[in-house]
């Protein structure tokens, strides 16, 4: 039964860039396009990582276990969504000019968090098969607990990119930080 429920989640996963690709070809991007994407698939990558935050809770609560079947897929649309959004940034904003997003990670202390962020996640997503599972065994566990940190590097990343604080990042913000207190809570109960 999961198995038919994992088709069409991962079909709807996919929406948000079917939508940004529809939005492409219809000239629907408005006037700033390259910021609309990268804002669309900037959100879409927090969304994915709080939706990957809650299946253990989901789980715990309802007594469920069926929500961390979904948990691998989730995350790897974390990846997928950031790498979407980082490559809006190196391959359309700056045309994989190195030098400039070198200048960048360094002087932008936002672009530093997001990319470090994006790099952490690198391994989860280069680990998340059942073979990789088998094979790294108890540092499987550990490696992936990373997402802890990439969840926090993500909304500090959205933070300072505002600036100035605004509703949306920190409604982020609060259910990040709820998710990780539920962690902690469940982990020590």
């Amino acid at each position: 039964m999961q198995k038919y429920i994992k088709i069409p989640i991962f079909f709807i996963s996919l929406l948000p860039i079917l939508i940004i690709f529809y939005q492409i070809i219809f000239n629907q991007l408005g006037p700033e396009p390259v910021k609309e994407i990268t804002h669309v698939t900037g959100n879409w990558t927090l969304r994915f990582i709080i939706i990957t935050l809650a299946m253990t809770p989901l789980q715990k609560f309802t007594k469920l276990n069926f929500w961390i079947s979904y948990r691998r897929m989730f995350g790897l649309f974390v990846f997928f969504y950031a790498s979407a959004h980082m490559m809006t940034y190196v391959g359309i904003d700056y045309r994989f000019d190195w030098s400039s997003i070198s200048d960048d990670i360094i002087k932008k202390k936002f672009i530093f968090a997001g990319f470090l962020a994006w790099l952490l996640l690198v391994p989860l997503a280069l680990t998340s098969s059942k073979r990789m599972i088998r094979l790294l065994r108890d540092k499987w566990k550990k490696l992936h607990k990373l997402i802890y940190i990439i969840s926090l590097l993500g909304i500090i990343h959205y933070l300072w990119l505002v600036k100035v604080v605004t509703v949306e990042p920190l409604i982020y913000l609060i259910i990040i930080v709820i998710l990780l207190t539920l962690r902690v809570k469940m982990k020590f109960n």
